[in-house]
């Protein structure tokens, strides 16, 4: 099915895509460069529905693997939704480590939050709204027309 957006529309997905590629990029590249962080603060203060596998995982010798893939992951989809490099794949896991945040702090009532919030949230979260904006990216896929994949598509169309 082809697809045509006008030059507006295409600016603003792929600005979209650029900035959440962004945000996963500079969030991997912060945890990397601080010898001192981890994950087990966050995974022990969990509140949510997965509130004793997050603990599980906290407490678990898997910590080491679990900072290291989480960091790994941030990294990946943020260089795939800045370059426009297999948007798609890396949007899904995008959204599943969003979902992930999200469970383990969900903006719920009666659920108290020991993580630190930017602000007060009922129900809807950055983590959800960013989730969100990644299904829309994986609907309206731009990488063909503005990224990496740009060259993979006429190279394929050529051959």
């Amino acid at each position: 099915m082809e697809m045509s957006y006008s030059k507006s529309q295409l600016f603003a997905l792929v600005f979209l895509r650029i900035l959440i590629g962004w945000h996963f990029l500079y969030e991997g590249l912060l945890k990397l460069l601080n010898p001192l962080w981890t994950s087990e603060g966050y995974l022990m203060g969990s509140t949510g529905p997965l509130q004793r596998f997050f603990h599980w995982l906290g407490g678990s010798d898997l910590m080491g693997i679990i900072d290291v893939l989480n960091i790994t992951a941030l990294i990946l989809i943020g260089l795939s939704l800045t370059l426009g490099f297999r948007t798609r794949t890396f949007s899904y896991v995008g959204i599943v480590l969003l979902v992930l945040y999200y469970l383990a702090y969900p903006p719920l009532p009666g659920l108290e939050l020991s993580a630190p919030a930017e602000g007060s949230y009922f129900i809807v979260s950055k983590n959800l709204i960013e989730a969100v904006a990644l299904f829309v990216l994986i609907k309206f896929p731009t990488s063909a027309f503005f990224g990496i994949d740009q060259f993979f598509a006429k190279r394929i169309k050529t051959t």
